[in-house]
């Protein structure tokens, strides 16, 4: 038989002295955040080792940088659609100022309406036809 183990056998069989447990401290937020964290667990527990992550770090970086540019592409294209729709409601306003001022400009044209902005200076409407001067030229 092994000898080690029955060594290890009969020191088990021995009474042991009943301890009682100090009352334990709750852990502070500091102690919780170093034995519980993602990133220590992961190197510490050997789930990744440091070589594999140092291997990864390129990829790592090669992906934050995509996402830095897809996160700038999309402010840019928050950016335009703004700025098309700002240029659309000017659109709107200067086509409704163009249509009010055509029908101010045809409504001023009317010949009555000329008529009355030059009466002021003295100058009146014809009530008889215009006539045909004709003249008459001497062929030798």
């Amino acid at each position: 038989m092994n000898r080690f183990r029955e060594e290890i056998e009969e020191e088990e069989i021995g009474p042991e002295p009943e301890l009682k447990a100090a009352p334990k401290r709750p852990k502070t937020a500091e102690e919780k955040m170093d034995s519980n964290s993602f990133i220590s667990k992961l190197f510490n527990d050997g789930l990744i080792s440091k070589e594999a992550a140092t291997d990864a770090l390129p990829y790592l970086c090669f992906l934050a940088f995509l996402g830095m540019i897809y996160i700038a592409n999309s402010h840019f294209a928050v950016n335009n659609v703004r700025s098309i729709d700002k240029l659309n409601k000017e659109v709107k306003e200067l086509r409704w100022e163009y249509k009010s001022l055509k029908a101010e400009l045809m409504f001023k044209s009317k010949l009555t309406e000329v008529a009355k902005k030059v009466d002021t200076l003295g100058i009146k409407e014809l009530i008889e036809p215009p006539k045909k001067i004709i003249v008459k030229s001497d062929e030798y």
